[in-house]
């Protein structure tokens, strides 16, 4: 018989699970504390529950663990690049981001992904499957428990559409957030999604106050339908419909991913382009220099032309960062590593 996740487990689903072995119910909020503040790995180590239970719950249940199977460090910001193995063969990354405000991680949500984008290597093989809520906090308590300094922020931005998963991504961000656990505040945590819109309008209801950062990567249907799949399906005015519902009903401001793409996405008329269809909405753009992947044919746009794209938005009224690379010298795309490991 297959044996309980209890990583994936809130308290109370933890309460009725204890309940059902015949335990007292003040047994889960023990249970609760182990598996969630304290991190722990194995039933042994819950010193103050009694032996006998300890041994029902090895029989019964598993806490599934992220394992580090290979870990690649920054010598110049310490960012750390992981690369983990879950139960039954599946292998995702995980990064742990150093900043002066705190450490930062971003996890996966599946392993691989369906949604095709043309320039992420995550994409190439297709989706594996889903990550469960308790896989998607290992990679949180492992990076934890390895770098020896608490993480305070999350951002759903490694392998897989967050929204495509989305009961066992919703269940993660209440975990995460339980003040009886990891204690992480929402407005500490950025779910990325390339547009799955009926996806979007769930989750505004769901009144979180997370980030909802939208991977746009185009000033029209006409590109982003070349570089994007999913586009056809959601178009830009229905998407752009979309955000605009949510930062209305959450009252926070959304971010638009935008990959720099030379001779792409990245002349002056598509910065205008894209200001036109962004104005007088509560948001932001995210400028990111496209990863390099050997798969893919895109160029980054060069430091001048991102800087004078920036320009050019700013000019029209659209607040815009420029994103800061982090782990240069570990340069690794966005699922490079676990394709590296599965064509082994």
């Amino acid at each position: 018989m297959a044996k309980t996740d209890l990583r994936s487990m809130d308290s109370v689903e933890l309460e009725q699970f204890i309940i059902e072995m015949g335990e007292p119910k003040f047994r889960a909020k023990q249970l609760f504390e182990w598996i969630h503040g304290k991190h722990a790995a194995e039933f042994s180590e819950m010193t103050n529950l009694p032996k006998t239970l300890r041994e029902k719950l090895e029989n019964t249940a598993k806490l599934p663990q992220a394992e580090v199977v290979r870990k690649l460090v920054s010598q110049k910001d310490g960012t750390r690049k992981y690369l983990f193995a879950l139960e039954n063969g599946s292998v995702i990354e995980s990064v742990l981001m150093k900043y002066e405000y705190g450490n930062t991680v971003c996890i996966s949500t599946q392993a691989g992904c369906r949604m095709g984008c043309r320039f992420c290597a995550s994409t190439l093989d297709g989706v594996e499957r889903n990550l469960t809520a308790g896989e998607m906090l290992s990679q949180v308590y492992e990076i934890q428990k390895d770098c020896g300094e608490r993480v305070s922020g999350v951002v759903l931005m490694g392998s897989g559409e967050p929204l495509d998963n989305y009961e066992n991504v919703l269940k993660f961000l209440r975990l995460i957030n339980d003040s009886k656990g990891q204690n992480m505040g929402q407005r500490h945590i950025t779910l990325s999604t390339c547009g799955l819109v009926d996806k979007m309008y769930e989750l505004a209801e769901e009144n979180l106050q997370i980030t909802l950062a939208v991977s746009l990567h185009a000033p029209n249907d006409g590109i982003r339908n070349s570089i994007m799949p999913i586009s056809k399906a959601n178009p830009m005015d229905t998407l752009l419909a979309a955000c605009r519902a949510y930062a209305e009903k959450t009252k926070r401001r959304i971010t638009f991913e935008y990959a720099m793409m030379q001779g792409v996405n990245d002349s002056d008329a598509c910065a205008r382009e894209l200001a036109g269809r962004l104005r007088h909405m509560l948001c932001h753009v995210n400028l990111i220099p496209v990863n390099d992947v050997k798969e893919r044919a895109f160029v980054k746009s060069s430091d001048e032309r991102v800087r004078r794209f920036a320009a050019v938005l700013q000019e029209h009224g659209v607040e815009t960062t420029v994103r800061r690379r982090l782990g240069s010298d570990i340069d690794a795309a966005c699922g490079q590593l676990r394709r590296g490991y599965l064509k082994k």
